[in-house]
Formats: C-alpha cells, structure tokens, sequence
C-alpha cells in the first residue's frame, strides 16, 4: 500500500511570513519607494536648499506643519551657519517600528579656517493615514540642544600671535604701557582751542612723533561722534605721555585710558624689519575673507608681514547656542556645542641685538632725510641692527635700496687691485684735478688735487681721479669679480627681501672709469655693503644672517678665504681714512680702532646731487651708513657713523 507523498513545506514562503512577523515587532525598512527612506532623502535634499514642499512634517503631538514654516525655522536656528548649509547624508535605512521609524543622519557643517564638525542626529518619521512617511519636526534634529528660538552663533578665541625674538631669544615685542587719549564730545566746549593745545604738546614729543599725528579731522569727527561717546585721539607710550602729561591731562574733555600693548621698545625700533600689527584692514578682508574677520590682528611689512601666517597660529573656535533677549538682541546662553582649541603661533628668531639696534635707531633720529644704518656681526654675518630713517620709516631702504655705491667703492676696487699686483698702498699714484677718459672728465671733490703720492694717500684722501687712471688695470671685469668675492651680487637670503649688488662689468673706458670710484651703473643696498665691509674686516665672504628659525633656504656656503697680503693692505689703507683722511672725526670713538671708507655718490647729471655714505668696523661690528640726497660722506654719513659707535659703546 503505498501512502501518498507528502507535499514539501515552501521555504521561500515561510521566509516572507517570517518577515512579516518580525515586521510586526522591529525592523529595518525595506519598503522601496514608499519607504520612510524616501521621505529622510528628500527631507535632507531640501535642507540646504530651503525647498520642503515634497516633504511631509509633524511636530511631536502629530499636528501638521507648513513646510516653509519647518524652512524658515531651520534657516533661524543655524544662525551664523545659515550661509553655509551642512552637508547632510543618510546613515543606514530607517529602523521601523509599526507605524513609526527612526533614522540617522549625518550633519557636516564647514566652519571657518577650514574646520569641519561633524555629529549625527535621529530623525522620527510616522506614518499617515495616506501611508505617506511624515517627519516629525523638532528643532532638535538640527542640533541636540537647540531649542525653539535658539540660534547657533560662532566665537572666535584669537591665538596667542607668536613673538619676534632676538639674538639672545628674548621677545623683541612684549607687553608695554600704553595710555590712550580720548575726547568726551559733550565737554568740549572750544574744539579748535582744544585741538590747538593737543597738536601742540604731540609735536613737542621727544623723539618726534613721525609721521606726526593728524588732528585735522578732529572736530568733524566730535561734531559727528554720539555726545556720550569717547572719540580717540591717539595711544601713546607711556614715556610719551608723561613728557606732556602736565599740557594736556586737565584740558576740557579729555579722557586718559592706561593698558599694555605688544610693542618694540621704541617706536622706530627696527621698524622696517619687524612690521608691524594691526587690525584687520579693509584690504586684508577683502583678499583673505577666509582668513580674516573684522577686528582680528594681522601682520603688514618687514617679518611680521611676511611670515604672517606662521606667527598668527590658529584662532580657536566654538559654536555657540544664542537666544533672543527681552528686547529681541541675541544673547549667548553659555552653552558651547562645539570647540576647536586656538593653535599658538610659532615664533620667528632673529639675530638682532637690542643694544646695536637702539643704537642704530639713535643715529638717525636726527636726520630728516632718508636714511639706513645697518650693522653686521663680522665673526658669523650675524645682522645687529637695520634702522631707517626718518622716524619710524615703513620702507626698509636698508637692506632694498638701489644706489650708487660711490666712493665706499674703493674698498672694492682697492683690493682688485693689489690682489692683481698693480699697486700697493705704497705706489705713487698721480692725483691731478682732473682725468679725461674718453672725452669725459673725472675730477675730486672741491676739485682738490694731491700730486704723486702713496696709493694709501688716495685713498685715505678718496682722489677719484687717481683711481680712474688705475681702472684700465682692473681690466673689464675685474672689479665685478672682486665684488663677488665680497658677497655683491650673491644668492644669500636673509629672510625678507633684500637687494645684494649689480656691478659694472662689460663696459668700455668710460664706464670702467666710472665704476671704479662707486659710479656709473654698479648699484648697491646698506645691508650689501655693510656685507662686503664685514668681509673684508674678516678677510673672507660670510653670508649675513637676519633669520636664524625657521632658517631661510638655501643656506649660503662662506667663500674662498681673500689673499691675506692683499686684504691686510686694504685694512691699513681703511684705518688710514681715520688717522689722517676723510673720516678723521672717528679717531676719538672709545674701543676698539675704527676702519672705514666714506662715499659721495652723484645720482643724476647734476655732481651737486649726491648720496652720503660710510662704511667701515670697529671690533667685531661692521655697518654701513647711507643718507639718500645727503651730500658728502664725511659732512653727513661720518657723524651718524660717529653717534652709532659712540652709542654702542656705552
């Protein structure tokens, strides 16, 4: 007898139902289109776009809400951040329970200074009597502890700017006193006698205030200003403040603020080098609207322009939870949902000496012409000081300026030509009047005229035309050849811009001539020839250094060591120039024995035009002088050399 067979069970079937069951309880939507994933998608497409319409919303208790209404609550609620809509992404399908499902969404908001946070956040849905998945709107989703009417707000915490050390890796900037001078608009009653009184004690400042401080818009801006409101002046250094404290502390309206600010230890000190810091100017916002916000401190010029970012750090930065006040004005409510610590600036080490760079900047205080003073460190290139003046100067014609050389040249072209064996500070070298070159007459100063005489006469005497009858012995190229051994014209880089030299070379009778005493087309900066004079002090080319961390690149290698005969001849000969030449008026500077060159450079076709210079060492110290349309080297650039020496030497 044979049963019949029974029928196997349908394993696929019992699979559905098995899912269904489980639907019953949990699960994880797979519904296809009509899913709750379909209405999270769109719910997360419309977001940063503010279009909603194709989306359903509920709030918690199930009654409808518009979607322009769930729009314009998610804009009000972002805040600060509504510019720039997160990034929203789906994590994984919705978990449903009957009717109800939750999913997760991931919120990446791009903040300012390239920092992104990024949280996750549940998104309810429940399903309608139509079957449509509706999401359940609460300000929550946009950010956990966002409540209605909250608004997300951003606060900036500046970084600690780094400093600008010097040689001994002391901060050059450091917190000083300062006192700022402010007018009360309502206690004024005789602005112009008032501004009258303050323009007058500003100028009798010691050292002068430069460029002095502009009050011509003084009473515009207290006729402008609220009545009750502080109008500025100007901030002085305590110093300052108290030379004229008794002129101007009881004037009608006058208000007085003391703070600290980080500054130099003057206000010229190395002016041009350093740079300075300031707030945020319409230009920086402008280039760098990423970088930048309003009121941030920003680096222009010298170092502190230059290596701007490195300095500055990282500003830290939170999201905050504002709410609106009584009267309406948003109010931080002390709840930070996000924090990106400030990251320090990194510092900048520098070899400037405080003492050579005080006393560089007192050389020149008194000069009203522009002017640079630059010292070097014979030993290692080391530079001590880069002042320019007058006042705190903004360019930095000490190490940028593009000038004839003039008769500090003959350092240079003196050594070309005892290494060459044409003369030796004992030759007798003619210096008439004058010396025809090709049609062209080369005279000296005051047309002065010497004679035969030792070569270490002509050079202590500075006769320009007993070197333009030697030039033909330096032949076309000599005296570029010798300047290069001197660091002119080199590749080294001290960290900021700087001009190292053009020599004369390839030119015919005329420009050798020329070029011989400093003229023609060979053009030099202070910080070129301070290097050049460093070198010869040294008897060998070390590249100078302004920068040592982070140390510029390529680091520049010392050159070939000077033939010791022919360096140790122009060493007399510049020692001579203070005994018994042009530069006789450093013969009683304390310390060490002085060497120099003096230098009267004509800058057009007219010789009445001229550049003073002086270069030359004491001890370990070589510098260069320059004073722009300044006449003789010895009747200008001597004295500063002279207040330079005598002020380091104290």
């Amino acid at each position: 007898m044979h049963l019949p067979q029974r029928a196997r069970p349908n394993r696929s079937r019992f699979a559905a139902i098995a899912a269904c069951l489980v639907a019953a309880t949990s699960l994880v939507a797979c519904s296809g289109e009509d899913g709750p994933q379909r209405s999270v998608d769109r719910f997360l497409a419309g977001w940063p776009t503010g279009d909603l319409q194709s989306v359903g919303f509920v709030d918690p208790t199930g009654a409808k809400i518009a979607a322009s209404d769930v729009s314009r609550e998610i804009k009000d609620l972002s805040g600060e951040l509504a510019g720039t809509p997160p990034t929203l992404s789906r994590q994984g399908d919705p978990e449903v329970v009957q009717n109800t499902a939750t999913a997760t969404i991931r919120v990446e908001w791009t903040l300012p200074g390239e920092t992104t946070w990024t949280y996750d956040r549940p998104v309810r849905l429940t399903q309608g009597g139509d079957d449509q998945w509706q999401v359940i709107w609460e300000p929550q989703i946009v950010q956990e502890q966002l409540t209605r009417g909250d608004r997300l707000g951003l606060s900036r915490d500046p970084a600690e700017r780094g400093a600008v050390l010097d040689g001994a890796g002391e901060a050059i900037v450091a917190p000083r006193p300062v006192v700022r001078v402010s007018l009360h608009p309502r206690d004024v009653v005789d602005v112009d006698a008032v501004t009258r009184e303050l323009d007058e004690a500003f100028r009798a400042i010691r050292p002068a205030i430069t460029p002095p401080v502009d009050l011509s818009n003084l009473a515009k801006q207290l006729g402008q200003a609220d009545p009750d409101a502080l109008v500025e002046v100007v901030t002085l250094r305590d110093e300052a403040y108290r030379q004229i404290k008794p002129r101007i502390y009881d004037l009608p309206g006058t208000k007085f603020h003391a703070e600290k600010l980080d500054l130099a230890p003057t206000r010229e000190f190395a002016r041009a080098v350093l740079g300075t810091v300031d707030p945020a100017q319409a230009d920086d916002l402008a280039k760098f609207p990423e970088r930048y916000l309003p009121g941030d401190l920003v680096g222009h010029g010298g170092l502190q322009g230059l290596w701007d970012e490195r300095l500055r750090g990282v500003a830290g930065l939170s999201v905050i939870v504002n709410r609106p006040g009584p009267d309406g004005t948003l109010e931080p409510t002390g709840t930070e949902v996000f924090r990106r610590e400030p990251q320090p600036g990194q510092p900048l080490r520098t070899t400037l000496d405080v003492a050579a760079q005080n006393a560089a900047d007192q050389a020149l205080r008194g000069e009203r012409k522009r002017s640079a003073l630059v010292a070097v460190r014979v030993s290692d290139g080391a530079v001590l000081a880069a002042a320019n003046g007058p006042g705190a100067a903004g360019e930095n014609l000490a190490f940028t300026a593009q000038v004839p050389p003039g008769s500090t040249f003959k350092m240079v072209s003196a050594l070309g030509l005892v290494e060459r064996g044409a003369v030796t500070p004992e030759t007798t070298v003619d210096c008439p009047k004058t010396h025809i070159v090709d049609g062209r007459s080369f005279k000296n100063s005051n047309d002065f005229a010497l004679g035969p005489v030792p070569f270490r006469t002509d050079f202590a005497k500075s006769c320009n035309t007993a070197f333009t009858a030697l030039a033909p012995k330096l032949g076309p190229d000599g005296l570029a050849v010798t300047g290069r051994t001197l660091g002119l014209e080199g590749q080294w880089n001290v960290g900021l811009n700087a001009f190292t030299g053009k020599i004369s070379a390839g030119g015919g009778a005329t420009e050798q001539a020329a070029a011989a005493i400093g003229q023609g087309t060979t053009l030099v900066s202070p910080l070129a020839m301070a290097t050049a004079t460093a070198a010869v002090a040294k008897g060998g080319f070390i590249g100078p250094k302004l920068l040592l961390d982070p140390a510029p690149e390529p680091a520049v290698e010392p050159g070939q060591e000077l033939k010791p005969e022919a360096v140790a001849a122009v060493r007399e000969m510049m020692r001579e120039v203070i005994v018994s030449g042009s530069g006789s008026a450093l013969q009683d500077v304390p310390g060490e024995p002085v060497h120099g060159k003096t230098g009267t450079a004509e800058y057009d076709n007219n010789p009445k035009n001229t550049h003073a210079w002086f270069v030359g060492w004491q001890d370990d110290v070589a510098f260069a002088v320059f004073v722009e349309e300044g006449g003789s080297g010895s009747g200008t650039a001597v004295p500063i050399a002279e207040r330079f020496l005598r002020a380091l030497s104290r």
